[in-house]
């Protein structure tokens, strides 16, 4: 008689649910990886280009002497690409920390900002917006909307004073320097600028990473 052959056996059920359990698990852990890789990729992306520029590759420009801005004194200067910025002193302990750098744009609708030493503040004519010494907004419509002014990182070698720019404010056809006021100030007026010494030399330029 021939042999004929045993019937196939199916696992036990409980082994059987294991199995697909396993699947399951398996083909989920699959699909969180890719979607945290996913999202992961889009994060990094995301934060390359939101982190504020100092971040990346910056130059150190030559402002002017410690010993021409006396405290409470400030001076308006323009980076490469036409920004302009208030170098204010606030102290006289010798240290970069005597210093602030912050952008004269006001973040409101864009008028030029002024130090004044009398109030301790900045002002901007404009709309009357007000910012304390460093620059956060106390009145006005930038206080409104809880806006302050973008600050500038300063170093001091040599009794020189040096504003460190961000690459990306670089520009090969114009050059940095301080610029003045040129025209009254007032509630609805935003003063025009004239550049002082945006075509001089600039003693000690050089690049740095932070």
């Amino acid at each position: 008689m021939a042999h004929e052959p045993s019937p196939a056996v199916d696992p036990p059920r409980g082994q059987a649910l294991t199995r697909r359990a396993a699947l399951w698990l398996s083909s989920r852990v699959v699909m969180a990886a890719g979607l945290v890789g996913g999202y992961g990729l889009f994060a990094w992306v995301g934060t390359r280009f939101m982190l504020p520029a100092q971040l990346g590759r910056v130059n150190q420009l030559f402002v002017t002497r410690v010993a021409d801005l006396v405290a409470g004194g400030t001076l308006l200067y323009q980076t490469p690409d036409g920004r302009t910025v208030n170098i204010t002193r606030h102290g006289t302990s010798g240290t970069a920390e005597d210093f602030i750098a912050l952008s004269s744009t006001c973040p409101h609708l864009g008028c030029q900002v002024q130090w004044e030493g009398q109030n301790n503040r900045y002002f901007c004519p404009c709309h009357n917006g007000t910012f304390d010494a460093q620059g956060t907004a106390t009145g006005g419509p930038p206080f409104d909307a809880g806006l302050s002014l973008p600050r500038y990182a300063l170093t001091l070698e040599q009794g020189l004073l040096y504003i460190q720019v961000p690459a990306e404010q670089l520009s090969i056809e114009r050059r940095a320097g301080l610029v003045t006021i040129t025209t009254p100030i007032g509630p609805g007026h935003d003063p025009c600028l004239t550049c002082l010494a945006c075509s001089g030399s600039t003693p000690h330029e050089s690049e740095r990473r932070a």
